[in-house]
């Protein structure tokens, strides 16, 4: 499966947006013609064949003192500076014309199934990777302490973290005090719900007060943020116990950083994927009892699927990105990632909502029903994908008959005509934005990956993309939002292989995607399936996933850790295609 490119976010004032993205025209001089040299036809001339532009020699000459200007502007504009949080004030929305969000809010309740009894394992193995509603009804009954099962996962940590090459900050001290907080408080009767005394990892471009955020670049190695990332906060909240920063591809990625490559637990000569390459590392080893990770192109998806485990990519606007870095404003997006899919529901509760600060967020609640009948769900599957898929074929089929067996009725489904692929470039453009000034002060020579197919290259050919065909593919954006919208008409959730076309499209368009396991292959590689749900309709796909996993129990099983002994450390692997 191919994800280019992997997640973050946050924001910026329009008119540096749109200026720095740079017309054609006077984007390419803005690059060379910096020391007072003035632009001529011929400039103009070379200029126009990187858009595929014709003008006549008048034209060009009646251009000229406009794009001086424009150029005078753009150098203006970089004089101020601009952090990476500053947001432009274009916003994206997801919603198709005549979305009903008050159908949202009328249908919203949240049941899981909350066990009735749960055995404390023989070995802190065992209980290492038990589900969050497992140790959830632990450590609410007392069975076990959330400092107790703190120090099993920062020992694991420890141990393992190194070798899988997942963490980046061990946050000890910190968590310590978290779980003995969280012991404190059910000593006296409070309980904040199934996340209280929970230790889960955050992906390190989230920031946390007082601990590096480092972006996997040696470029923030020692960055400190004076600000919490308002899902951390919310955890918080929730009770739950932060044990680390995990790692990420350098700038969302991938899974190399300035670490070297982030493993596989179930192949330790295999990359994690990535970006969420940490996030996804930790939890299939059991390192942590959960993680948070962020997708923009497959960050989620794409680690989920190769350390099978469960992830949901949630609905554009769901969860406030503020304190987190930005990739693409218009298409970062943050979840949970889990080893048991109904884990994701409880930990997707206690991180949505608005804070004030991230303005694309919703104010919408999120309904799960975990004990719903399967049949009043609407399913449909991409079947295109699942006959063409080049590898595992039958292993894909046997997911719809598992459904079928489970009195689920599937109906094919056609996906828009436009090709997503013709606008992914929106990505590049809005992250070489993000990242501006590591082009122009060539700080891009320091990142760990340099080539053709790696970030420092994306981010300076994304300053020849013109303004106006980064509108137009916002405009062909907008085609389909509404031709997906009318597809899906009759179906609440689909089904499409990782390796489908749902993976870019979903994410441009803001459909929410959950994650899980459906078998393995001949080398004991994890294989994924990927439910699709409507906008804010992330319960339907966890419900109808969680009884897929229930009847089939790929969830349940877990890598043999003592083959990390074998591991032979590269400093900077080469990034493994996913």
């Amino acid at each position: 499966m191919k994800s280019r490119f992997h997640s973050g976010s946050a924001s910026w004032p329009a008119i540096a947006f749109i200026l720095s993205i740079l017309l054609i025209i006077g984007g390419a001089f803005a690059l060379h013609y910096t020391k007072g040299k003035s632009i001529t036809v011929q400039d103009i001339s070379s200029a126009s064949k990187l858009s595929g532009l014709n003008f006549t020699h008048q034209e060009k000459k009646m251009m000229l003192p406009n794009l001086e200007e424009n150029l005078t502007c753009y150098k203006k504009i970089r004089q101020i500076p601009l952090e990476n949080s500053v947001s432009p004030a274009i916003i994206f929305n997801p919603l198709p014309a005549g979305f009903d969000l008050k159908s949202v809010e009328a249908e919203a309740k949240f049941i899981y199934d909350e066990p009735t009894n749960v055995e404390v394992p023989e070995s802190e193995e065992g209980l290492a990777f038990y589900p969050v509603t497992d140790l959830a009804w632990l450590i609410k009954n007392r069975r076990i302490s959330s400092e107790y099962l703190t120090r099993v996962y920062l020992d694991r940590l420890k141990k393992y973290g190194t070798k899988l090459h997942c963490v980046v900050t061990l946050t000890e001290d910190l968590a310590l005090k978290q779980a003995r907080q969280a012991d404190e408080e059910l000593a006296r009767g409070i309980y904040r719900g199934p996340l209280h005394g929970i230790p889960y990892g955050l992906k390190d471009l989230l920031a946390v007060k007082g601990y590096p955020t480092t972006w996997g670049s040696p470029i923030y190695k020692n960055q400190i943020l004076d600000e919490e990332a308002t899902v951390y906060k919310k955890l918080t909240e929730a009770g739950a116990v932060l044990l680390a920063k995990l790692s990420m591809g350098e700038l969302a990625w991938g899974d190399v950083w300035f670490g070297g490559l982030t493993r596989n637990p179930w192949d330790i000569n295999q990359g994690s994927s990535g970006s969420s390459a940490g996030s996804a590392s930790a939890t299939a080893a059991g390192l942590v009892a959960f993680a948070i990770g962020t997708e923009t192109w497959g960050s989620i998806v794409s680690p989920s699927t190769r350390c099978g485990i469960s992830g949901l990519r949630p609905t554009f606007g769901r969860v406030s990105r503020h304190g987190v870095m930005v990739l693409s404003w218009s298409m970062d997006k943050i979840g949970p990632m889990a080893r048991s899919v109904e884990d994701l529901a409880l930990i997707f509760q206690a991180i949505i909502g608005p804070d004030g600060k991230d303005r694309t967020v919703f104010d919408l609640p999120f309904s799960y029903d975990g004990q719903s009948d399967l049949k009043t769900i609407r399913v449909g599957y991409y079947k295109k994908s699942f006959d063409q898929a080049r590898r595992h074929k039958e292993k894909y089929q046997a997911v719809l008959d598992v459904l079928s067996s489970l009195g689920v009725k599937l109906q094919e489904i056609e996906l828009p005509e436009i090709d997503p692929e013709i606008i992914s470039f929106i990505l590049n453009v809005e992250a070489s934005a993000a990242f501006d000034e590591l082009t122009r002060t060539n700080q891009d020579e320091l990142m760990v990956r340099q080539g053709q197919d790696a970030w420092p290259n994306v981010f300076r050919q994304a300053r020849f993309v013109p303004a106006v065909e980064y509108i137009q593919a916002n405009r062909l954006r907008s085609l389909l939002i509404e031709q997906l919208t009318s597809k899906l008409k009759e179906i609440d959730v689909y089904l499409d292989t990782p390796s489908g076309p749902s993976l870019l499209l979903t994410n441009l368009t803001g459909q929410p995607t959950v994650v899980v396991p459906c078998g393995f292959d001949d080398k004991g590689h994890p294989l994924g399936i990927t439910f699709i749900a409507n906008l804010f309709e992330e319960g339907q796909a966890i419900r109808l996933a969680r009884a897929y996993q229930q009847a089939t129990g790929f969830h349940l099983k877990h890598p043999d850790l003592n083959l990390l002994d074998q591991v032979k450390d590269s400093p900077h692997p080469e990034e493994e295609e996913d």
